[in-house]
């Protein structure tokens, strides 16, 4: 059977949504998945918009462009406009309260979550895109949880594996919480 999940990570550069990326893909590859990475981004390096995409499968990637979101995180509202065209009914999207506090109306199971609020809790707002992480594959179930923290431990340098790794299990923590489900 050929499953195709397409997943974006939409915000803007600087909020290490390509690493993210990187390191899903790494560690679905490790699963035995097949997968494509692209990325979007504006000439701007910290601040513009920027998204990093991944489409999965467990067969060849016929095609290796998000053309139908199954899973959309928003780490900025700047992502919303261009990701929001591309989410299929259904579908699931996690937004960050703070730099996404208005989502548009739609047929998608919405998550609306303190994912910038938990990484400044653990002490650095640049792992927002990790305690990302943490949600999506809790919410998803898309990927191994072992796989996961084996490819965070991988591509993180030592000085921040601590942090980094307090970010994913934040982002398990986040998505558990009963208040995060909003129905919209």
């Amino acid at each position: 059977m050929n499953t195709r999940i397409e997943l974006r990570l939409g915000g803007t550069g600087g909020q290490g949504l390509i690493l993210s990326a990187k390191i899903l893909a790494d560690a679905l590859a490790a699963g035995g998945q097949r997968v494509a990475q692209s990325q979007t981004y504006e000439p701007t390096s910290r601040g513009g918009y920027c998204n990093a995409d991944l489409v999965i499968s467990d067969t060849e990637v016929d095609f290796p462009i998000t053309t139908a979101l199954d899973h959309l995180v928003l780490l900025d509202r700047l992502a919303i406009k261009p990701s929001w065209p591309l989410l299929k009914p259904g579908a699931l999207v996690i937004a960050d309260t703070r730099l996404c506090p208005e989502l548009p109306v739609g047929d998608y199971r919405r998550y609306h979550l303190p994912l910038s609020r938990t990484a400044l809790q653990l002490g650095s707002e640049r792992v927002t895109n990790i305690v990302a992480l943490g949600a999506l594959v809790a919410l998803s179930g898309i990927c191994d949880r072992k796989r996961i923290e084996q490819a965070v431990r991988a591509e993180t340098p030592r000085g921040f594996l601590d942090l980094n790794m307090d970010a994913l299990k934040a982002g398990y923590s986040v998505a558990a919480a009963p208040v995060a489900a909003v129905a919209s």
